[in-house]
């Protein structure tokens, strides 16, 4: 599986993969997804088997326990202490090959180089258990999570950087 940067050819199989993977969620607007790899393209890329995507993660930096709402799109970046996880989606038929895993260590890395202490996301549709085992932890904010499922969920993962090992 590669993971390579997004180029504006792929974004019909973003879309046909985000009507895939959310069931609980209306689709957000090709202009709000595109917002996320405008204001930071280096940490927004697909996930590609024999020359089709079939996954991608939309992610940027941003603040700590304010995660932005569903379906406003990102016109800037404000002081971040954290790289935000988006989205992340994987078609059915790529399931099982560690994509998740592949992410999440191109994710930490980019994090650990920009200096960020964590990442975040909200988990919706019962991914919490996922992201758990991928060592993120709930965390209780004050921002309401609205936007979202009934059943989302606020999660972090700390960074240690390399100058604290």
């Amino acid at each position: 599986m590669l993971l390579r940067a997004i180029t504006p050819q792929d974004w019909d199989a973003i879309l046909a993969i985000q009507d895939e993977c959310y069931s609980q969620l209306d689709p957000e607007p090709l202009h709000v997804l595109q917002s996320k790899w405008q204001v930071s393209p280096q940490s927004c890329f697909v996930f590609e088997v024999d020359k089709s995507v079939v996954g991608y993660c939309l992610a940027h930096p941003w603040t700590t326990n304010m995660p932005p709402a569903l379906y406003q799109p990102i016109t800037h970046l404000p002081k971040a202490d954290t790289l935000y996880l988006h989205d992340i989606a994987i078609s059915a038929k790529a399931q099982g090959l560690g994509a998740g895993a592949k992410a999440l260590t191109r994710l930490t890395l980019l994090a650990d180089r920009y200096n960020l202490n964590s990442l975040s996301l909200v988990a919706v549709q019962g991914a919490d258990s996922y992201w758990l085992k991928m060592g993120f932890k709930p965390q209780a904010i004050d921002k309401c999570l609205g936007s979202y499922t009934d059943d989302a969920i606020y999660m972090i993962y700390k960074i240690n950087h390399r100058d604290e090992r």
